[in-house]
């Protein structure tokens, strides 16, 4: 049994609750190595679960978008939360009673709390969610925007639910009615205002944004939620339209081949919750691969660019990699390695130097998020990036962003602290980054939310309005 043969058996074994205990007497060093990579995934999700558990406020279910920061909601950290409950009680951190009561507030309250066109006093509108809201009261904080793609993160966190509590129990039909509620009410078609595509958002001041989303990024769960309504769905020319632009994004970068964006969340968020495996569009049928390819690809030439390090920053390498949206330190252009060098805070950031923000900070739960598409890297970065600095960038909910680039002591900074002989290190868990990475160990580990997502209806629904073919939607996977 080769290292990687024997990573796959001993997780699923763990998965499953089995202690492992006959493998590990076979097993040669690179088995145990297998088992304390588990070992390592297992308190990894244990953590990652626990901040949705410990930091939500249980009256509304409403999560911080960061801790320990105070801080407002993010509705996008609420989708993955409402996805955390199943996998902790799966998993036994909870019962499953737990859960779903947890999930029950949560609904209960996102389905009763009021919408409309005021500027004040609402949490939504047209079904739509504001990005950010009063984590007591869960109205509208300060002056954001409604959110088109927030909401729908919101709103595959609550279609996993409806389809994970599946019992006659009177409170999982509940749950069930809820999440379909929730999700019926959101008028994808409001939001077309630049037809066929769908706007990014809207705030009662000044009506939609001048912007749509178009071309390959985050916002394909949104289109396949709005495709797949049973109320309010787009036609199957929006998705046309969404992926016209997609020739411009495809080309070769660091040894791979592949439709590029240059943040890795970009390549995770719509498969924290949607399998696919061997799904195919037309866009895919015709250059032969699928989405999950292309995301594994995506993290191949992530951990290349690192390796290749063409902006010099400390720290890169072929077990240090991992370059997304997250906090950084400051924005300040502050002198690096001979020249003058762009840092920013919080950024979508990417591989391809100063214009995509890359200023030497790694955020691990890129390379995490990214497990299911490519164990082989990711776990070998996962365990040197703990091995090496886990008394640094390793805490109560798992790993932190850091910049080991970032020494500078005088500065005033964004976020975070800077470590005396080590460089900058975060100070704050976000939602949208433990949330995606809880989700992809355990779809690794056990497909624990993709084998619920399968059967859900909207989820089918949306994939063959767009074109998809093949894979489990065909049943010949």
């Amino acid at each position: 049994m080769d290292r990687r043969d024997f990573l796959t058996a001993a997780l699923a074994a763990l998965a499953a609750g089995w202690p492992g205990l006959a493998l590990a007497r076979t097993a040669t060093d690179a088995d145990a190595g297998a088992l304390a990579d588990a070992a390592l995934l297992d308190d990894l999700e244990r953590r990652s679960f626990d901040f949705f558990w410990q930091t939500a406020n249980p009256a509304n279910g409403l999560v911080p978008d960061r801790w320990p920061t105070p801080s407002f909601s993010s509705v996008a950290a609420v989708g993955f939360a409402l996805s955390a409950y199943p996998i902790g009680a799966a998993r036994g951190f909870v019962t499953r009673v737990q859960a779903r009561d947890r999930v029950l507030a949560t609904l209960a309250f996102l389905h009763d709390a009021p919408q409309g066109p005021e500027p004040h006093g609402n949490t939504g509108y047209k079904g739509f969610f504001y990005h950010f809201l009063d984590m007591a009261s869960g109205t509208r904080f300060g002056r954001v925007e409604l959110s088109t793609i927030d909401t729908a993160l919101l709103v595959a966190g609550a279609l996993h639910c409806a389809a994970w509590f599946d019992s006659e129990h009177p409170d999982e039909r509940r749950i069930r009615e809820l999440a379909e509620a929730i999700y019926a009410r959101v008028d994808w078609r409001w939001a077309q205002v630049r037809l066929p595509t769908i706007a990014l958002g809207w705030k009662p001041e000044s009506g939609h944004s001048a912007e749509d989303y178009r071309g390959y990024n985050e916002s394909m769960l949104l289109y396949l939620l709005a495709l797949g309504s049973p109320t309010h769905a787009v036609g199957p020319d929006a998705w046309r339209a969404w992926t016209a632009p997609y020739g411009r994004a495809w080309g070769t970068h660091h040894g791979q081949t592949y439709l590029h964006y240059h943040p890795l969340f970009v390549h995770q968020f719509t498969q924290c919750w949607l399998d696919l495996r061997g799904v195919r569009d037309e866009w895919m049928r015709r250059h032969g691969i699928d989405y999950f390819e292309n995301s594994r690809r995506a993290t191949y030439a992530q951990r290349a660019y690192a390796i290749a390090n063409p902006e010099g920053w400390a720290g890169y390498g072929p077990d240090a990699w991992g370059i997304t949206a997250c906090d950084g330190p400051v924005d300040a252009f502050i002198e690096f390695g001979g020249r003058m060098r762009r840092f920013v805070s919080y950024a979508g950031r990417g591989m391809g130097g100063a214009a995509t923000y890359d200023d030497g900070t790694i955020a691990p739960y890129a390379a995490g998020s990214s497990l299911p598409f490519a164990p082989e890297i990711v776990l070998p970065a996962l365990r040197a990036m703990r091995a090496r600095y886990g008394e640094h960038i390793y805490g109560r909910y798992g790993f932190l962003a850091f910049n080991r680039s970032f020494t500078f002591k005088d500065v005033k900074l964004t976020h975070g602290r800077v470590v005396p002989g080590f460089g900058w290190v975060d100070s704050d868990w976000l939602g949208i980054e433990v949330g995606p990475l809880l989700a992809m160990l355990a779809n690794c580990r056990g497909e624990l939310v993709w084998k619920s997502m399968r059967r859900s209806a909207p989820v089918k629904r949306g994939l063959a309005r767009a074109g998809f073919t093949g894979g489990w939607l065909d049943g010949s996977a």
